[in-house]
């Protein structure tokens, strides 16, 4: 009988309306339509017709259109509303893992050229990217009838791993339900906080590799903040280290105080950093990102004390990782609006390019010292300098071969 053409409908609420009863889907409206009689070689009998004909991920396959205008009560969402976000190749990126992505974008794709064929979506592909994200990786553990136990109630003994006192073998695996070992947000974020949850999630590793589970390292990411929160805040007084956001009315501050500028090396470093931040987070490479970031932090807190010219853009970028906190911070400088209103840290390129270079020197092949040249320096800069280093044979020269920026090699003549 395929295709089948379903009934002409115009309420597909389910029925009946009430918590107490199954739902029954709103197929069961069309009066004798679920009821058909069919001869399959048996000759005619009667049969009921599958009501439910929506996959239960049918309700998931267009939500990105309705995020766009949710309390439009005429239509799914405006035309010109929905083209200012969809427009020109649809949701820019869409993050999911394998499993899920494998049938939600098949649903998705195929309800959303439905919905382009018939004018309500503007763009012919719901989604411009994908990037699927790794498993978290956990112990997982079976008795010895094969059947997996919740990992978090099984001990350690000197004998091995036990469940309500027999013995179970461990097993590695993939973080979920099935296997019984996923570790509850609730009790991270009751003991360390969401923000600590969601850095360590993000500094664990590349975001599309698997990563085991180490809870040992939480408490390195608290540490981190904690640090963070230190170099701002005074913990015996709660005042502010870098002052208040407005101008002070009292004494000059000291050259160490809240508007000093930074030296030399602090402000190389964090433009260095604010680059590398930037280009990670458009790259999704979070756990770079958060190893600079902390690289800056420990250097910040080898300062007598944070200037504003510091704290305010490392602020900015833990933002994204840390939003709590960030934003918490983001007050006590002073800031009436969110961080979130506020420009990320841009970069100054002069900044960010290298100063200097360490170029090995090779005398016939092997590299007997190294010189300092800035970074910008020519083949006559550097042969300069060469010259007036104290390692350098400046007698039965043959040739000096340098490439700027790399390496220098002096070939000396052979000997008669």
């Amino acid at each position: 009988m395929l295709p089948v053409t379903l009934p002409e409908m115009t309420d597909f609420r389910p029925v009946p309306q009430d918590d107490a009863s199954d739902p029954v889907p709103a197929l069961a409206r069309a009066p004798g339509w679920a009821q058909v009689t069919l001869d399959l070689g048996d000759g005619p009998r009667r049969y009921r017709r599958e009501l439910n004909v929506m996959p239960q991920w049918a309700g998931s396959c267009w939500y990105y259109l309705r995020y766009l205008d949710p309390a439009n009560e005429a239509a799914l969402a405006d035309p010109d509303i929905e083209q200012y976000w969809m427009s020109p190749s649809g949701v820019d990126l869409y993050v999911g893992g394998v499993e899920h992505a494998v049938l939600h974008l098949l649903y998705a794709r195929f309800w959303h050229k439905v919905l382009y064929d018939y004018g309500v979506a503007g763009t012919p592909e719901p989604f411009g990217k994908l990037f699927n994200q790794g498993y978290i990786l956990a112990d997982a553990f079976t008795d010895a009838r094969g059947r997996y136990v919740p990992a978090a109630d099984v001990t350690r003994t000197p004998d091995g791993w036990q469940y309500a006192g027999q013995p179970v073998t461990r097993r590695a695996g993939k973080m979920g339900k099935s296997l019984k070992n996923g570790v509850s947000p609730d009790d991270i974020y009751e003991a360390y906080g969401a923000d600590t949850l969601r850095l360590y999630e993000m500094a664990m590793g590349p975001l599309d590799g698997d990563r085991p589970w180490h809870p040992g390292d939480i408490t390195g990411m608290h540490r981190f903040l904690q640090r963070l929160w230190r170099l701002i805040v005074d913990e015996s007084t709660g005042k502010t280290h870098t002052g208040p956001a407005a101008a002070p009315t009292g004494p000059a501050e000291t050259p160490t105080g809240p508007d000093a500028a930074l030296d030399d090396a602090t402000e190389r470093l964090l433009h260095q950093t604010i680059a590398v931040v930037r280009e990670d987070f458009a790259a999704l490479r979070f756990h770079t990102a958060i190893a600079r970031i902390i690289e800056l932090t420990a250097h910040a807190a080898r300062l007598p004390r944070v200037p504003r010219a510091l704290a305010e853009p490392l602020v900015l970028m833990v933002g994204p990782l840390a939003p709590h906190l960030a934003e918490e911070l983001w007050q006590r400088l002073g800031h009436a609006d969110s961080l979130a209103y506020e420009p990320f840290p841009q970069a100054d390129p002069a900044l960010v390019a290298v100063a200097t270079v360490t170029l090995p020197v090779q005398v016939n092949g092997k590299v007997r010292f190294t010189i300092e040249v800035p970074a910008s320096a020519t083949r006559d800069d550097i042969a300069g300098l060469l010259a007036r280093h104290p390692e350098y044979p400046s007698d039965d020269i043959a040739r000096l071969v340098i490439v700027p920026g790399k390496i220098a090699n002096i070939v000396l003549r052979p000997e008669p």
